[in-house]
């Protein structure tokens, strides 16, 4: 696992600065207009905060932006900071999908409200074999092309790391080249870089970021004691399938999880 970068070190590619930044409502209303062609006149953040601090109280610290417009259209935006795999991506998108209509039926929306939905995944890295640096995807009929289900909904994958064509908005083809470290004169981009290095000077925010670090420390720690436990307790079972003595199995998991006599009798009482 990939090791936290310090708060000074943080760039654009990061989730966790990409978050912050786009809390600033009118820099994600232009990327998102200018991601998909649309206007927007406001938009309401739908996970109820203003920073990333109030998610510290759960295990799930999601690091996605989750948007509203005024026409009911609903948005998520993330930055993706490992690459899966083209697969991966595609079912975590089903996965976003549904949890968007879900959630919208679920406060008392009847089907025929549901408004329109995007999702997307900026990629600091090649997908689809990285012949282009957009892809927008929609439902359409296999036997006839020319048939598009009108379900709206909508699924962006954009790439830094794809081929430039012409056909891409300039304030998010410099948007993607911002990923790769390429600050150009674009006065978007440049707000965005202004905005990155305000956010740095906040010693709050900072404090924020190194309480979230912790967080995901301690969970890393917690999910692996408990992937000890669990593999400990297997090993006692299948040492008592052998039909050793329960000395024998107390010092071949002394050997092999470099326990304590005492943590090891524990175990074998346990688990016996």
């Amino acid at each position: 696992m990939a090791r936290r970068k310090d708060w000074k070190d943080l760039t654009i590619i990061d989730d966790y600065m990409f978050k912050l930044v786009m809390m600033y409502p009118h820099i994600c209303r232009h990327l998102i207009e200018a991601v998909l062609g649309i206007k927007i006149r406001e938009l309401k953040y739908l996970d109820n905060e203003k920073s990333v601090k109030n998610h510290y109280d759960s295990k799930g610290i999601r690091l996605d932006v989750y948007v509203e417009d005024e026409a009911n259209s609903r948005f998520i935006l993330e930055m993706q900071v490992r690459d899966y795999g083209d697969e991966e991506l595609g079912k975590r998108m089903r996965f976003y999908q549904s949890s968007l209509d879900f959630d919208f039926l679920a406060m008392g929306h009847k089907y025929k409200e549901l408004g329109g939905s995007a999702i997307m995944f900026f990629c600091p890295f090649e997908v689809f074999g990285g012949r282009r640096r957009v892809y927008t995807f929609e439902n359409t009929c296999r036997e006839d092309k020319g048939i598009t289900l009108e379900d709206k909904m909508l699924k962006v994958v954009l790439s830094s790391a794809g081929q430039p064509t012409d056909d891409i908005n300039p304030d998010v083809a410099a948007f993607l080249d911002y990923m790769n470290g390429k600050l150009s004169g674009n006065k978007f981009i440049l707000e965005i870089d202004d905005t990155i290095r305000s956010v740095k000077l906040d010693g709050v925010k900072e404090a924020d970021y190194m309480t979230f670090r912790m967080m995901i420390d301690e969970e890393r720690e917690e999910a692996r004691d408990e992937e000890r436990k669990v593999g400990i307790s297997k090993a006692v079972a299948i040492l008592k399938n052998l039909r050793i003595t329960k000395d024998i199995a107390i010092q071949q998991l002394v050997e092999t999880y470099a326990m304590s006599q005492q943590e090891a009798i524990a175990a074998v009482d346990e688990n016996w």
